[in-house]
């Protein structure tokens, strides 16, 4: 069946009924987890600089930091769709919220890298509740294909602009709190919204779902976890034993759990949804172009604070006018995309974003924090158009009652590019800067391991040296980040114009209606 015909069928009776006032008002109450969940994935790069002098967290634990999260959100969200598809997308959406709120509030407090890395986990696990059950409750409460679209296009921009307003919220909170006021955010936000979804938000499931499948969650777990962990490991010491034995583990896992979905009758993820083009290809550009965004705040945040000397709320502002093109372009898209097809808007999205990442190079090589501005804007203004398409593409593929488990693969897609971006991305930056910064005579044990593992560390053990080698280190790590920063920023242009290839073959054929 093409993937016009698809459509069709399945939004035969979009025309019908169209969303009033409490159907909106739904909306915006939806969108207080949206833009939670995605503040918090990037939010903590922020705070890195900070967390380095407060808990002395090594190279690793830094990177495990960011990647926890969003890898245990990921290796749970499809697992968390079909759940919310059985016993109801409000229902999970609520206690995911209660949890969340709460793991939060612990995190503000913890005492020791390994305490955050842990609560970090947790959130990981609650946030895998709450974000397929936001976009597949759209799905069921806007019936009308136009609505439709512009509501995922707000979700979208809220997502994508969530993302970009992570470290300008902590910007903020760090200019006037602790560290882990960055966490504490999450208890009002979630608390109003507790309030209010039980009132505007309807309930939604599967009318006829299948058993729980505690075997696929735990296969998908079994993916997930070596396959990343390998390529954190690959990105920093290169190809080990280690690292190939835990690439074939998570391959053999996942082809054990494809041949399992095939045979289920009622599978836990349809993965012959894969097999339509349009699908895979737009589930592949959300990935991308994640991947790249949150490289990009990996290390853009400590560059602006440790390398250009800007305080956490100057390098917040630095990013604000990338916040506002990724929720601007998300929007200007929903009526561009009736003339020009989903291929061009993400295609070319996927470019604008490969731009973006060569004005990285510039900025880094000049120093300039305004060419890294710019390069934040193209970013985003690639990100915004094409990830508000992708998701409008995989939702109208799918009928209504599976639109649980199709949210669950684009936001896993999504989560799985934001691991993706720090551990091969982050994973290169930090090889390439400790391989590359010098060390000045005269520094103790700790402080050598500390200074060569992060520029966060190099910056602290320079506070107490003495001038002649503070300044002989400080300017060594700062060149080593540079040159870090060129590298990757130039396998993330080449993966972005692979990505608008890919897009512009897969999406062949594919129209926009409504």
């Amino acid at each position: 069946m093409s993937t016009t015909l698809s459509r069709a069928v399945h939004d035969a009776a979009d025309h019908t009924t169209k969303a009033g006032a409490r159907e909106w008002t739904a909306l915006a109450v939806l969108m207080l987890p949206v833009l939670l969940v995605a503040v918090d994935a990037t939010v903590l790069s922020f705070a890195l600089p900070s967390i380095s002098a407060a808990l002395s967290p090594s190279g690793t634990q830094l990177l495990w930091m960011i990647d926890i999260y969003s890898l245990v959100l990921a290796a749970l969200l499809v697992s968390m769709g079909s759940m919310a598809d059985r016993i109801g997308r409000r229902r999970l959406l609520l206690i995911g919220s209660f949890g969340f709120a709460t793991v939060s509030a612990i995190a503000a407090y913890a005492p020791t890298a390994e305490a955050l890395i842990a609560t970090r986990a947790a959130l990981g696990l609650f946030g895998a509740m709450l974000m397929p059950s936001t976009l597949s409750l759209l799905r069921n409460i806007f019936a009308d294909r136009s609505q439709r679209r512009l509501a995922i296009a707000i979700w979208a921009a809220a997502f994508s602009g969530g993302a970009a307003l992570g470290p300008i919220v902590g910007g903020f909170l760090l200019e006037h709190f602790w560290w882990g006021s960055v966490f504490l955010m999450a208890v009002p936000v979630l608390g109003l919204f507790l309030v209010l979804a039980p009132v505007v938000v309807p309930e939604s499931k599967d009318a006829s779902p299948g058993p729980i499948d505690v075997v696929s969650i735990g296969l998908s777990l079994a993916v997930m976890v070596p396959v990343v962990y390998a390529i954190k490991s690959i990105a920093k010491e290169g190809l080990t034993l280690t690292a190939a034995g835990l690439l074939v583990l998570g391959l053999a896992a996942g082809a054990l759990f494809v041949r399992r979905q095939l045979r289920r009758p009622q599978p836990m993820l349809d993965v012959r949804l894969f097999r339509q083009r349009a699908f895979s290809g737009s589930v592949l550009a959300n990935l991308l172009s994640i991947f790249s965004l949150v490289g990009f705040l990996f290390f853009v945040s400590q560059y602006l604070q440790l390398v250009a000397g800007q305080s956490p709320m100057q390098a917040g502002i630095s990013l604000l006018p990338g916040l506002i093109v990724t929720m601007v372009a998300g929007l200007a898209v929903v009526p561009l995309v009736r003339r020009t097809g989903p291929r061009v808007i993400i295609a070319g999205g996927l470019l604008v974003s490969a731009a973006g990442y060569g004005a990285v190079l510039l900025g880094a090589q000049q120093g300039s924090p305004a060419a890294l501005m710019l390069a934040f804007v193209l970013l985003s203004l690639g990100i915004g158009a094409a990830e508000t398409i992708s998701n409008d593409v995989i939702l109208s593929i799918v009928p209504a009652d599976k639109a649980g488990a199709a949210s669950a693969i684009s936001e896993t897609a999504y989560e799985l590019g934001a691991v993706l971006g720090t551990a091969v991305l982050g994973g290169i930056l930090t090889a390439t800067y400790s391989a590359h910064v010098a060390l000045p005579a005269g520094l103790d044990a700790a402080g050598a391991v500390s200074a060569s593992e992060t520029l966060g560390g190099a910056t602290a053990v320079a506070s107490s040296l003495p001038t002649p080698q503070s300044a002989e280190l400080l300017t060594s790590a700062q060149q080593a980040f540079g040159s870090g920063i060129g590298i990757t920023s130039v396998i993330a242009a080449a993966v972005m114009l692979g990505a608008a290839a890919m897009a512009w073959i897969a999406l062949r054929g594919t129209h926009a209606e409504g």
